[in-house]
């Protein structure tokens, strides 16, 4: 299974957190990973995104069919993000367009064992695959592209 964790791009601030939308920067960091991702994308890729407003602007900047899941919005924990996308065992590949601090806990549990408190920044995509070698599963880091790499 592939899995790409894709950050928000840069959003305003604002009171009412689900309703932030993102800026200017924010909506060229977008553009600029969606052309990346669009690029490089798996076969078969799944596409889930949180409710948010920066979220679903993000992901409309790929272009492509997207699931919005409320259980994966910005107080979403590690194992609702685990649930939604499958992980390890789904076929082909899903991309989860979320929030902080749930994505950087995702991928330090799946890396390293356990939760922690790893920082993704905004805009930018990290790739997970899952393999088993001499009968043991493993997780192998792809890539983590900083939007700031592509432009």
């Amino acid at each position: 299974m592939e899995l790409l964790l894709w950050r928000h791009a840069e959003a305003e601030d604002g009171d009412d957190d689900m309703k932030r939308r993102l800026t200017e920067r924010g909506e060229k960091q977008a553009r600029t990973m969606a052309a990346w991702i669009r690029e490089h994308q798996p076969k078969d890729m799944r596409i889930i995104v949180s409710p948010s407003v920066r979220t679903q602007q993000t992901v409309e900047a790929l272009k492509l069919p997207f699931e919005t899941i409320r259980k994966i919005g910005p107080e979403a924990c590690v194992s609702e993000l685990i649930a939604a996308s499958g992980w390890p065992l789904a076929q082909g590949a899903v991309l989860i367009v979320g929030h902080q601090p749930s994505l950087g806990r995702m991928a330090s549990l799946l890396l390293a064992g356990q939760e922690s408190d790893w920082s993704i920044k905004k805009g930018a995509l990290w790739w997970l695959s899952n393999r088993v070698r001499r009968s043991e599963a493993q997780t192998v880091l792809r890539a983590v592209i900083p939007v700031e790499m592509l432009g």
